[in-house]
């Protein structure tokens, strides 16, 4: 996994189109109608805190892990006099180590993506497992192999910003269906710009592997569909988003 050291100052401009706010709904509805009750919420690879910060303003009690100091930094200074305290802890989500235990765990994004192996996504399970409360939630998503294969692929994109052009390239690996992702960052104005590069790797996660880690772990599935207003999964879905429930 990377450290995302450059990644960290660009992230809210890059997924500045992301509805945080459509993702912290389906979360509530289903802690609420699965559980009965909010409670304490671990959101993994919580970047720079854009979740975590819905979350906290709709009563959750929110921890919020990545393994990325930049990012937690970021998410630090962004705190604001109406958002409940949020407790912040940099962790390899392969490691983690709470306190207590949890009533909510979310990992969004594609966060499990940017594991290194299918032999992660186990170690995660086993970790949410470990602490998760009995009936514990369980809501990720990963990326599915149609935006693998077609809509990452081996493109290339641009982003130009305000003060900040991105080229972003891909190589798609049809062995493993795996995207590797390569970041260029031009900051500046006129003449002088400063440049910044970052790359990693997103693996393709079949179903079936997702599965078998759930059932090792104690997790039940709920529901799998193909986005957060919980439309069904289909083969033109990029992301696939699970509910799990540990038994």
């Amino acid at each position: 996994m990377s450290g995302y050291e450059g990644f960290a100052r660009y992230y809210d401009d890059l997924t500045a189109n992301v509805d945080y706010a459509r993702i912290a709904d389906a979360v509530e509805s289903a802690a609420v109608r699965y559980r009965g009750k909010k409670g304490i919420l671990l959101d993994l690879a919580c970047g720079t805190g854009s979740l975590s910060r819905q979350l906290a303003r709709r009563g959750f009690d929110v921890i919020g892990t990545d393994c990325s100091e930049q990012m937690l930094n970021a998410a630090l200074n962004q705190k604001t006099a109406d958002c409940p305290d949020i407790q912040y802890l940099c962790q390899d989500m392969r490691q983690l180590d709470m306190f207590g235990t949890i009533d909510v765990t979310v990992c969004v994004l594609d966060s499990l993506n940017h594991l290194d192996s299918i032999d992660d996504i186990q170690k995660v399970f086993e970790r949410v497992s470990l602490f998760a409360e009995p009936d514990g939630l369980f809501i990720f998503d990963v990326n599915t192999l149609h935006k693998h294969r077609d809509i990452l692929a081996d493109n290339a994109f641009i982003f130009e910003l305000d003060g900040l052009y991105c080229g972003w390239q891909n190589e798609y690996d049809k062995t493993d269906s795996s995207v590797m992702i390569f970041l260029d960052f031009f900051e500046g104005s006129g003449e002088k710009y400063t440049r910044y590069s970052e790359s990693f790797r997103e693996i393709y996660i079949p179903q079936q592997a997702v599965l078998a880690a759930a059932e090792k772990c104690s997790f039940k599935l709920i529901g799998c569909f193909g986005g957060y207003s919980f439309e069904p999964l289909d083969e033109n879905s990029e992301r696939a988003v699970y509910i799990m429930q540990k038994i």
